[in-house]
């Protein structure tokens, strides 16, 4: 299965640490080819990443891991990337044509996560969120977390700012190319770029399974707090 990394933002509350979020390396080892390696482990034979700010520099270090790894990684330029990360998802839409893994460059997570997700049971019009139900998790930052309601095992909102939730999204996506009609529909109706929104207009169709990560790691590291966090974490 091929695996799409959405490695184009700034991550302008991590620049004490790094100028380019997806190169910020933790214990030695850059964000993003932590992120490749756990999908590797869990049985990802080829990457998509779509680079945007410091777009060149994120590419030569992949072109270089590329060389390293069991796996190819392409690399798709996102002009537009001050904007949502709705766009760089669709940036995808001419390469990908079958079920996908989609990914966060900066949010880290046990392995066990996706290799439970690529066995997860879909229909060719659905995709699925991995959602942590802990809302005491110590590691998420209340102020930035996208926010889920899931009811029966389907997700029936999502969104930074919803009041009822019962869930935390955890960045980790297993897809059908059904998403990328879903942003351009969000886009051209409610103007909402996010990825959320795409995944809001899915799940208003009921087309949006939820699979519980059942106590493990991830961690979306936005800030130094989290990062601090994740440092701890990996030397436990």
């Amino acid at each position: 299965m091929k695996c799409l990394i959405i490695v184009a933002g700034k991550g302008s509350r991590l620049k004490s640490l790094s100028d380019s979020k997806p190169l910020t390396s933790i214990l030695d080892v850059p964000l993003v080819e932590r992120v490749i390696r756990s999908a590797l482990e869990a049985g990802v034979n080829g990457f998509y990443a779509v680079v945007g700010y410091r777009g060149g520099q994120v590419r030569d270090f992949l072109d270089d891991l590329g060389g390293k790894i069991s796996a190819p990684i392409t690399v798709i330029e996102n002009d537009d990337w001050e904007k949502a990360n709705g766009l760089s998802v669709l940036k995808a839409k001419q390469v990908l044509d079958e079920p996908f893994f989609l990914l966060m460059g900066d949010h880290l997570f046990d392995p066990g996560i996706a290799r439970q997700m690529i066995d997860f049971p879909l229909m060719g019009d659905e995709i699925a969120l991995a959602v942590d139900q802990d809302l005491k998790n110590p590691m998420v930052d209340m102020d930035d977390v996208t926010r889920v309601m899931v009811r029966d095992g389907l997700i029936r909102n999502i969104g930074k700012g919803i009041e009822e939730y019962n869930c935390f999204d955890t960045g980790i996506f297993l897809c059908n190319p059904v998403l990328f009609s879903a942003l351009e529909q969000s886009m051209r109706e409610t103007g909402d770029d996010s990825l959320s929104g795409g995944v809001r207009i899915l799940a208003g169709k009921g087309q949006v399974r939820a699979m519980p990560i059942d106590g493990k790691f991830w961690i979306d590291i936005d800030d130094p707090e989290r990062y601090k966090q994740a440092e701890s974490y990996l030397l436990s």
